[in-house]
């Protein structure tokens, strides 16, 4: 009788936890190493790590906590060190993403992601993905074996904020030391601080305190299921390089690009994008050439004001890249170009997205 009864009790517990798991959120967690995946031969070794050396359900099982808010899966998209990022790694992640969000029973999608290059893989999700749902792009500035290691918890929020409906149509967010920033507007401002990720020119989008997500305001520029970017039967992008200003400046790297066949050039220039005189006569030669020519800010915040036709830039047909800065700048015009080579309409996706 009393096994019986403790069998009986044991069926209603299973029972009662397979119900409560069937009323949480899916969450899919696509993987692609990093730091938050690092491990070092020692817990206060914070440099010098191998990024990308656990698997993604160890991290996964390193915080128990995520079953109480979300059922989550873990796929291995990659296991590399994010400054080892390619045009075909952000592909494959794009039409992942859109293979998984198309599933009415997944609610939202994390992607762990090393910081070096995280806001690229966010701000060209952001314009690749093709739903309202939440995707979360998530990292850590300490490897999982550090003393306080910040990673188990910043992959906790990043899948409570996957699975939160209000983070639902906000485009793509990048989730680290509890504070929520925008694909397009957050950047890595520290080379080793946890509080790296910010938004110079506009600030965080939210904040988790209390273990809740608070937005504070919302992105106005178009987004994921809104944009015109198809890369669904895309398996490699236009070629385009960064050609950062200095002074002593010349045309120098710019006629390295185009002689390996950029069709684009983001411009890094000084200031308001101004460009060195030197410089400027390689860049509207490859303007000539075909080259589309866009001018940004190695400032890190700030926008790069339109120059106006009747402006030296405007006449050698230079773009204006706004408020991107030009490391995404460069993404931006790569899925341009897959549309168009059209400058007048290159330039309005510029002030759109």
């Amino acid at each position: 009788m009393m096994k019986k009864t403790l069998l009986a009790a044991a069926l209603a517990l299973s029972l009662a936890g397979s119900a409560f798991a069937a009323q949480l959120p899916n969450v899919a967690i696509l993987a692609t190493g990093g730091t938050i995946a690092g491990t070092a031969s020692s817990s206060t070794q914070v440099t010098g790590y191998k990024a990308g050396d656990l698997a993604i359900q160890t991290l996964i099982d390193a915080v128990p906590a995520i079953k109480e808010f979300a059922n989550v899966s873990g796929e291995q998209i990659v296991k590399i060190s994010s400054n080892n990022m390619t045009d075909e790694v952000l592909l494959k992640l794009a039409k992942r993403c859109n293979e998984l969000l198309a599933d009415p029973k997944i609610s939202g999608i994390v992607i762990t992601h090393g910081t070096d290059t995280l806001e690229e893989t966010a701000y060209f999700l952001n314009l690749t993905v093709k739903s309202k749902k939440p995707v979360v792009v998530v990292g850590a500035m300490r490897p999982a074996t550090a003393i306080s290691a910040d990673g188990p918890m910043n992959l906790l929020n990043a899948v409570k904020l996957a699975a939160d409906p209000n983070a639902q149509d906000r485009g793509v967010l990048i989730a680290l030391n509890d504070q929520i920033n925008a694909a397009r507007e957050g950047t890595k401002t520290n080379t080793t601080n946890v509080d790296t990720f910010q938004a110079p020119t506009l600030g965080l989008l939210g904040v988790v305190a209390g273990g809740k997500n608070y937005f504070m305001r919302d992105t106005t520029m178009k987004h994921t299921h809104e944009t015109e970017f198809d890369v669904s039967k895309l398996d490699k992008l236009p070629r385009v390089d960064i050609v950062y200003s200095h002074a002593s400046d010349d045309s120098v790297l710019v006629d390295a690009a185009v002689a390996a066949g950029a069709k684009g050039i983001i411009s890094a220039g000084s200031g308001n994008g101004s460009i060195h005189q030197d410089a400027e006569v390689g860049l509207a030669n490859a303007v000539k050439k075909g080259v589309v020519v866009v001018r940004s800010s190695r400032t890190g915040s700030g926008i790069v004001t339109p120059a106006g036709a009747d402006s030296d830039y405007g006449k050698a047909g230079f773009l204006d890249g706004y408020s991107l800065n030009p490391q995404k700048a460069r993404l931006l015009l790569q899925l341009a170009l897959t549309k168009t080579n059209d400058p007048k309409k290159i330039q309005e996706m510029f002030m759109k997205y």
